[in-house]
């Protein structure tokens, strides 16, 4: 008897000790989890190469690089030592042009001239070794638009507001577009269209990425390149985002084919209210341009 209770006590005493071992690693996993989602997921930008064939690309652009961010949000959760990261790498990747889709910054009470400023500063690094191109976002309409703009013009960045612009090389044309932003109806793709030419190769830049069912039905466009969802900046593995913003949940992370065109949306460099992301780094985007016959 005495045998059969030394047991049962040993019994209480290992699951006594299981139990505090698995509160333990719950306790570090929770952490864990809290310290990559908020401080180690936020900052570690990946680049992610994308090698893209359009059909209608001219073989003089064939091996024509562009590289995308998006979403930068200066603002709150800024740190802008991250960006002149951001920026060294891109200099790095060694573009042909930059395009930016959008959200500038982020409009909340933490974004202040300062902070635009430092912005400002890194946008013109860039355009001082790239053309840039860029598109406004819901964010920079929510904050101050105009002091945006301004901001662009300053930085050299060029702004595609609803309009076009033609790259040539050996007498063969590519087509940079732009629609202003979507959320706050200011987008006029019939403006866009009125300028381009009938045929060639054409690239939008949209900030909102489910505008694709609206621009790939006029066929005018071969790729079209968004931001606006950050990729939901928290994806369930086997769920994938569980947060998307209207106009980006249709389209709202990587590369789609709607209808003759790819859709293409980036996870953004910045964020907006809750300041986590799980399985959602950062993103670069390098895309590497082929034609029909490569």
């Amino acid at each position: 008897m005495k045998s059969v209770v030394n047991t049962m006590r040993s019994g209480r005493e290992l699951s006594r000790r299981d139990f505090l071992k698995l509160s333990g690693q719950l306790v570090l996993f929770i952490l864990g989890g809290t310290l990559y989602s908020t401080v180690v997921g936020p900052l570690w930008f990946d680049v992610e190469n994308v090698v893209l064939q359009l059909p209608r690309l001219p073989k003089p652009f064939s091996g024509f690089r562009l590289a995308q961010i998006s979403d930068i949000h200066a603002g709150e959760q800024w740190m802008p030592g991250y960006l002149d990261t951001v920026v060294e790498k891109l200099i790095a990747t060694k573009p042909d042009i930059i395009a930016i889709t959008g959200d500038f910054v982020y409009s909340s009470p933490a974004m202040t001239d300062e902070i635009l400023s430092q912005t400002e500063t890194a946008l013109k690094k860039l355009s001082s070794n790239f053309p840039v191109y860029a598109v406004m976002g819901n964010h920079d309409y929510w904050w101050d638009v105009e002091r945006v703009r301004r901001a662009l013009v300053r930085a050299n960045v060029i702004e595609l507001n609803n309009r076009s612009y033609t790259l040539s090389r050996d007498d063969a044309f590519l087509h940079i577009c732009g629609v202003d932003d979507i959320y706050e109806r200011k987008d006029d793709l019939e403006t866009v269209l009125s300028q381009l030419p009938n045929d060639g190769c054409a690239i939008l830049l949209a900030h909102e990425p489910d505008f694709a069912d609206t621009s790939a039905a006029t066929g005018r466009f071969d790729l079209q390149i968004s931001g606006h969802s950050h990729g939901g900046q928290v994806v369930v593995p086997f769920i994938g985002p569980i947060v998307l913003p209207k106009h980006g949940r249709k389209y709202p992370i990587g590369m789609y084919q709607v209808g003759e065109m790819i859709q293409y949306t980036n996870r953004g460099l910045g964020m907006v209210f809750p300041y986590v992301r799980f399985m959602c780094r950062p993103e670069i985007t390098l895309f590497t341009l082929s034609g029909e016959e490569g």
